[in-house]
């Protein structure tokens, strides 16, 4: 099977789909790969990297879709990306249909096979969003400290305080991977956190993390009331393959202190926060009723060369399973096909 890496072209996108290692393996398994020039280079990885795993390279975009069967992508395809797909062809990457229409539209119309890394379940678990969920709770505190100070916009306060001081209040919606990890930064730091979920195991083992963390069921006015007196509200709701409920409403954001700030992880399936919209690294943040924003679709962007090798490390076993010729009797790859044969056929899509 003819495998393709494209150069991912979303703003300040600099991961890769897959690190030289990983390409080998592939390789010893008897496939070709090809890899766009340049691809690996914001990671560490350059093509003598690639070339000496055993790939070959190819010069831009268009001979890298030419030649591939299976394209594998870090990002949602990028309109002139999908231009170059065509019904022979599938594409596996992160997909975010239920908060893009307009490419839902364009993979429906180039008749390729769309596979989401977010819609691929396997023992009740997200195999591959998994660790990029890893990477996205954590850094979300970093960014979130970082915007809470005063050149920022944000209140000016340190999350653990320090001696003589108030702690800060960090609110996180949803106690999954993202969210899990969200709590264990904000606990390391200090912070008073209040981590809100309707899984009760699951706020059991935030409370464990330690004295300053607390779990509690997901009532509406109970959010109401701990957002309103936060410095940093974390979203991380998810339901695969679905529109994210608004958990966090216009109106309760006007309520929130000046200068709090507000990250939505969840803002590629269309956010938890009403007042969220995407963002990138080239423009983060923007306020609203005096609260920062911070909307980036692709977190784990920001440490390309973790986020790669964890990337990396989850998406080979089911490359290998998707190059063989029956992969359509697997469940899990089935089961998270988005698009195929210009038709929607994920369930959570079927309502676009």
């Amino acid at each position: 099977m003819r495998i393709g890496i494209p150069k991912e072209i979303k703003i300040h996108e600099a991961r890769v789909a897959l690190i030289p290692a990983a390409c080998a393996e592939l390789i010893n398994h008897g496939h070709d790969v090809w890899v766009q020039s340049s691809a690996g280079v914001s990671a560490g990885y350059s093509d003598e990297d690639y070339l000496r795993a055993g790939c070959q390279i190819s010069t831009d975009a268009h001979q890298t879709f030419q030649k591939a069967e299976i394209l594998v992508k870090v990002k949602e395809p990028q309109p002139q990306e999908v231009e170059l797909l065509g019904p022979e062809q599938t594409i596996f990457s992160f997909l975010h249909l239920a908060a893009a229409p307009e490419l839902t539209t364009q993979l429906k119309a180039s008749g390729t096979t769309a596979i989401g890394f977010e819609t691929l379940q396997e023992n009740h678990e997200l195999p591959v969003l998994a660790p990029m969920s890893d990477i996205a709770g954590r850094i979300s505190v970093q960014i979130g400290s970082n915007l809470l100070q005063h050149h920022h916009q944000g209140r000016g306060v340190l999350l653990g305080g320090l001696a003589g001081t108030e702690r800060g209040n960090v609110v996180i919606l949803g106690a999954g991977v993202a969210g899990g990890n969200a709590a264990v930064m904000a606990q390391g730091m200090g912070a008073n956190v209040t981590v809100f979920d309707l899984n009760r195991d699951k706020l059991e083992a935030m409370r464990q993390l330690g004295e300053n963390v607390t779990g509690l069921h997901a009532y509406q006015h109970a959010i109401e009331e701990h957002v309103r007196e936060a410095d940093l509200v974390i979203g991380a709701i998810l339901i695969p393959g679905a529109k994210t409920p608004i958990l966090v409403s216009k109106t309760l954001v006007k309520a929130m202190r000046k200068g709090s700030v507000v990250i939505d992880i969840s803002v590629d399936q269309g956010g938890c926060i009403e007042t969220i919209h995407p963002t990138n690294y080239a423009e983060p943040t923007y306020m609203v009723d005096e609260v920062v924003h911070f909307g980036v679709t692709n977190m784990p962007g920001a440490v390309p060369r973790t986020a790669s090798q964890a990337l990396s490390a989850s998406l080979v076993p089911y490359i290998l399973r998707l190059a063989s010729a029956d992969w359509q009797d697997d469940q899990t790859l089935a089961q998270a096909v988005n698009i195929s044969a210009g038709q929607l056929v994920h369930p959570a899509l079927k309502t676009l």
